[in-house]
């Protein structure tokens, strides 16, 4: 089968391959899937760099989020069937026609979803699900300041936030961007540059009460600047590329705690929540709550194409590479 192959860690992904890969021995405990889709994540760049904090074995295929149908099941598999459609995986493995995959690291499609939706929706949702409800416990009525709001785990947080009743701040880095964000339903939209006096404006002077922060830097910066009394900014990461820092007399004074994010990890020091956050995620999308947005979709020959796209921060939402 066909595959998007990493021999070797390096910073240039035009380094990767397109090339015939024999997939592993079925386990009794592993499904065969077809691949339809696969979500390109910043990870899938950074481990391909050696600088992600999990370094798969090289060669490895990329690609971590997919969605496909069940080809094979291994004899002591219980919960698939053949044909079944499925959504999940593992931190490698997805760009690829087909992919072996454990038991455990799947579950069913919601509802109708697609499969670009199913592959792309569960790293962006379940880090908004788990910043904003679990650790920023964002109430109806409050206001949300989201950043990076165009991008993957942005646009989930614009999404999840305005389902939970908030009135949602977005903010963006260029006009078409920002042109999106008002279409999509952020009830404010903001240059990321210069947004502490306008979100100031908008509260009456208050401040937003949680501020999604994905991105640090100058962002984190001027958002200590204009959160509320009791608020929390949620460290979701630094796609900007410098970590932050706050005095620690800021948050005492002006009474916000700093939150950090880390939804993975969350569902492993805390199982039963951990099933409680992907199982409410998922009725949500079934019923039609949350509404995912793919800007595009590439077949596995661009698949380095794919990643240069979020690479060079032109996705809006997510992009899928469809093999």
């Amino acid at each position: 089968m066909k595959a998007l192959l990493c021999r070797a860690n390096a910073d240039d992904i035009g380094t990767l391959r397109i090339e015939d890969v024999a997939l592993p021995a079925l386990g009794p405990n592993d499904v065969r899937i077809k691949v339809r889709a696969s979500a390109v994540n910043f990870p899938d760049i950074l481990m391909v760099q050696g600088k992600y904090q999990h370094r798969p074995e090289l060669p490895f295929i990329v690609g971590g989020e997919r969605a496909g149908e069940v080809l094979e099941t291994g004899t002591a598999v219980t919960r698939f069937r053949v044909g079944d459609r499925v959504m999940g995986g593992n931190l490698s493995g997805g760009f690829a026609e087909e992919s072996v995959v454990p038991e455990t690291a799947l579950r069913a499609i919601p509802g109708n979803a697609d499969f670009a939706v199913a592959a792309s929706f569960t790293t962006a949702y379940l880090t908004a699900y788990v910043s904003l409800v679990r650790r920023g416990e964002l109430a109806k009525g409050e206001t949300l300041l989201v950043h990076g709001a165009a991008g993957g785990v942005g646009l989930a947080a614009v999404d999840l936030g305005k389902a939970l009743g908030a009135t949602v701040i977005a903010t963006a880095s260029s006009g078409k961007k920002r042109d999106f964000l008002k279409a999509y339903g952020a009830d404010h939209v903001l240059d990321s540059k210069g947004f502490r006096e306008p979100v100031k404006e908008l509260t009456g002077g208050r401040g937003a009460d949680v501020i999604y922060d994905p991105v640090g830097g100058d962002v984190f910066d001027e958002s200590v600047r204009c959160i509320a009394f009791n608020g929390r900014l949620l460290i979701v990461g630094f796609t900007s590329g410098r970590i932050p820092t706050v005095p620690v007399n800021m948050p005492l004074i002006k009474g916000f705690s700093v939150v950090g994010v880390r939804a993975g990890e969350y569902g492993r020091k805390f199982p039963q929540k951990g099933r409680e956050n992907i199982a409410a995620i998922d009725v949500m999308l079934a019923d039609g709550t949350l509404h995912p947005h793919i800007c595009a979709k590439l077949p596995l020959t661009q698949a380095i194409d794919a990643m240069r796209m979020l690479e060079t921060r032109e996705v809006i939402g997510k992009v899928v590479v469809e093999p």
